[in-house]
């Protein structure tokens, strides 16, 4: 299947803009801590509104050609974000509204994509090639989140002399990705091609997904806990939360306000390359032990570990890039091992509508419990600094590890007593 790649490419390179390359886009652009992560975090609704337009984007069918659309628009929005720096007025509002829309594309486009891919492959197959997915959009966002952030950083250094060197170099960079985005829309114009499960398969598959729509929604009214497995969620990921963004302003911040000091191209290397590397194989090791044994336990108490390599750093700054690619490694393959407990809330609450998702960040639950979180972590910082703040985020992993206790509990009472009622009515 050539598609597979260059289908997932197309959807990680934005999502890994607004993700990850936003934070620094308005950092550089001279916007406090605070401000920075208020604006990041909006930039997430989008992903939590994808259930209320899920149904719609499934209406409107032809998903071949929505996605030709929707990488068309993606690649037009990227190019308007690039001459955007340019703008002599630009502003981090402009900024803010060009990345919010291309936010809700990726969003589209996500659904889309799940949809065409869930139609083009029997179960069997998506399950073959879950690996080359996941492969395609790490490498992808190694491109964006990497790559593209060492590039901007020896931009401004090669237009030092300008007046508006930090202005350029973003354009410059972003321009260069949207080419190589251009690559695959162009690509994938010419693979993508109308699904070809016909007939019954089809008609089966797109009855089992719109009655596991309706099980979804009769399981969570029903559900007695469902609103304890939200909080719970929430608590667990709230130490990664807090986490996310801060981490990087801990190394743009510079020495006199605690921080590492450390440039792009060190930020580039350090989180974009080595962390994202870390953090994907944290993530396929945690999806061979649910898919294998089951396990929870080891995700869930690996979990909340990340803060505390920030707060050692804080008493034991780095020498050189590479005990800080080092730490980085630990810190990023923790949480994308632990990532993957979040399965046992998504499970609860969705079923197995999320089983092909690459990446549990871009769920909507998973989206919303983290947001408030993501918003307040800039000022929490500021208010704090970075010692106090990750003291106070490691010793968080507590909680998380009994909501994680009393969700598994629920959970397991709920299993409990659809397994008796199974075997009454199997016996009646």
């Amino acid at each position: 299947m050539k598609w597979i790649p260059t289908l997932f490419a197309a959807e990680a390179i934005p999502s890994a803009m607004i993700t990850f390359v936003a934070l620094l886009m308005f950092l550089q652009l001279g916007i406090g801590w605070a401000f920075s992560t208020l604006l990041c975090a909006l930039l997430s609704l989008p992903w939590v509104l994808k259930s209320f337009f899920r149904h719609k984007v499934r209406e409107v069918g032809r998903f071949a050609l929505v996605l030709k659309c929707l990488e068309t628009s993606i690649f037009i929005v990227l190019c308007l974000l690039a001459f955007s720096f340019n703008v002599q007025q630009r502003s981090a509002y402009l900024i803010f509204a060009i990345l919010f829309v291309l936010c809700f594309l990726c969003a589209w486009h996500e659904l889309a994509a799940r949809m065409y891919y869930e139609r083009m492959l029997r179960p069997r197959l998506q399950r073959l090639y879950n690996g080359p997915k996941m492969f395609s959009s790490q490498v992808s966002t190694v491109l964006t989140y990497g790559v593209m952030i060492v590039l901007v950083g020896f931009l401004e250094v090669f237009y030092h002399n300008r007046r508006n060197a930090i202005s350029y170099s973003w354009s410059t960079a972003v321009y260069l990705l949207a080419g190589f985005y251009l690559i695959l829309v162009l690509y994938n114009f010419f693979c993508l091609r109308r699904p070809h499960v016909h007939g019954r398969h089809q008609r089966e598959t797109l009855g089992s997904t719109v009655m596991a729509e309706i099980r979804v929604i009769d399981r969570i009214a029903h559900k007695p806990h469902w609103f304890a497995i939200v909080v719970a969620l929430a608590v667990f990921l709230l130490p990664q939360s807090l986490m996310f963004y801060t981490r990087v302003l801990f190394l743009m911040a510079p020495a006199a306000e605690g921080g590492l000091a450390c440039s792009l191209q060190w930020v580039g290397l350090a989180q974009g390359t080595v962390g994202v590397i870390a953090f994907s194989l944290g993530l396929g090791l945690g999806y061979r032990l649910l898919t294998r044994r089951h396990l929870f336990w080891p995700q869930a108490l690996v979990m909340p570990l990340s803060p505390s390599v920030y707060l050692s750093m804080t008493q034991y700054p780095p020498s050189g890039l590479l005990p800080l690619c080092a730490a980085t490694f630990v810190a990023q393959f923790c949480f994308g091992l632990g990532l993957t407990a979040c399965l046992l809330f998504i499970r609860y609450i969705s079923g197995e509508r999320y089983r092909s998702t690459i990446n549990y960040l871009y769920i909507p639950l998973v989206s919303l419990v983290m947001f408030p979180a993501l918003a307040a972590s800039g000022w929490l910082v500021e208010r704090a600094g970075f010692t106090s703040f990750f003291l106070i985020d490691s010793l968080l992993a507590l909680p998380a590890w009994l909501a994680f206790y009393v969700a598994s509990r629920l959970t397991a009472d709920r299993e409990r007593v659809k397994n008796e009622k199974t075997i009454m009515n199997s016996e009646l």
